[in-house]
């Protein structure tokens, strides 16, 4: 299972009904964030979620509607007396702004790990979460997030007798996906019990970008996907052109090439105060499209068998 709150759906300026952009995901006891803009604790809070247990904090991009919220976040984590180490991720530079930004918060009582993102594209296990990086198409240096539960395949007890593999080794094949060895000096392996993978859970992000076919790629087949939808007034497209911006009906067209079974838009323009009433028109383009809202939660399940 996978659990996901959309926190914020606010670009540029938080607003009183409306914070700034912020993504969290919670698997297996791990919580995952994405973006922390002002008011993201906030947001959690009305949510009834903890900032306390996250593990990882993925940053899109250093542009302060993105992460001005971190130094208090951080904060708030050590106040909570938390101690487990937390592991920032984001692109080339992360380090230096980071640090910058703990001249407010220079004291914590947890480590602080980077991760620094100087390609493309990038993959990285993240406890429960396989994540890729990708880069897209902004003024700055920016990065989309696709969010993965891997699902193993079946465990075969026919091929297992069929190998001679003793009882006592089945769990460490099944769960824990590793070999063993027999007192025989026999080696069992994974893929002689286990059947094919199958389909997991996917949740792809991407702000602040124009559309670029590597946003429909990783797409593909999501579970969700969350857009920028900067603009939903056609007389804006040319703006959304000049500071690299999605519109709603071109975040649509990328969702009806990628085939999500939904469309979340956020990220939106200050100026846009209802974006509902452009929805007609995005739905036309991609029917499961929606104009989330903050506080968006969705759970995800794996698929019966």
């Amino acid at each position: 299972m996978l659990d996901v709150c959309l926190l914020g759906t606010g670009g540029m300026m938080p607003l009183p009904y409306r914070w700034l952009t912020s993504m969290m995901t919670r698997c297996g006891g791990s919580n995952l964030l994405i973006d922390c803009g002002e008011g993201t604790q906030i947001a959690l809070k009305e949510k009834g979620w903890s900032p306390k247990p996250i593990d990882f904090i993925c940053f899109t991009h250093y542009h302060a509607d993105h992460i001005s919220g971190l130094p208090g976040l951080l904060l708030t984590m050590g106040n909570a007396e938390r101690t487990e180490p937390l592991l920032l991720v984001g692109p080339k530079g992360l380090e230096r702004v980071v640090g910058a930004l703990r001249t407010i918060a220079p004291e914590l009582p947890f480590p602080l790990q980077f991760l620094e993102l100087d390609q493309p594209r990038h993959r990285m296990q993240l406890g429960p979460y396989v994540v890729d990086a990708y880069r897209v198409n902004h003024n700055v240096t920016c990065y989309g997030y696709a969010v993965s539960i891997p699902r193993a395949g079946r465990f075969d007890i026919a091929r297992a007798k069929e190998h001679g593999i003793p009882q006592e080794f089945w769990s460490r094949l099944q769960k824990k996906g590793e070999p063993v060895k027999a007192e025989d000096g026999r080696i069992f392996t994974p893929d002689m019990v286990m059947g094919p993978a199958r389909k997991g859970l996917k949740v792809v992000y991407c702000t602040d970008t124009r559309p670029v076919p590597v946003i429909a790629e990783y797409a593909k087949d999501a579970d969700l996907m969350i857009c920028e939808g900067m603009y939903g007034e056609k007389e804006k497209a040319a703006k959304a052109r000049e500071y690299k911006h999605m519109t709603f009906y071109e975040a649509a067209a990328l969702a009806k090439e990628a085939g999500p079974k939904e469309l979340w838009l956020t990220h939106y323009s200050p100026s846009l105060t209802r974006p509902e009433e452009y929805m007609e028109e995005v739905r036309s383009i991609f029917p499961a499209a929606k104009a989330a809202r903050d506080g968006w939660s969705m759970e995800l399940q794996f698929e019966e068998d």
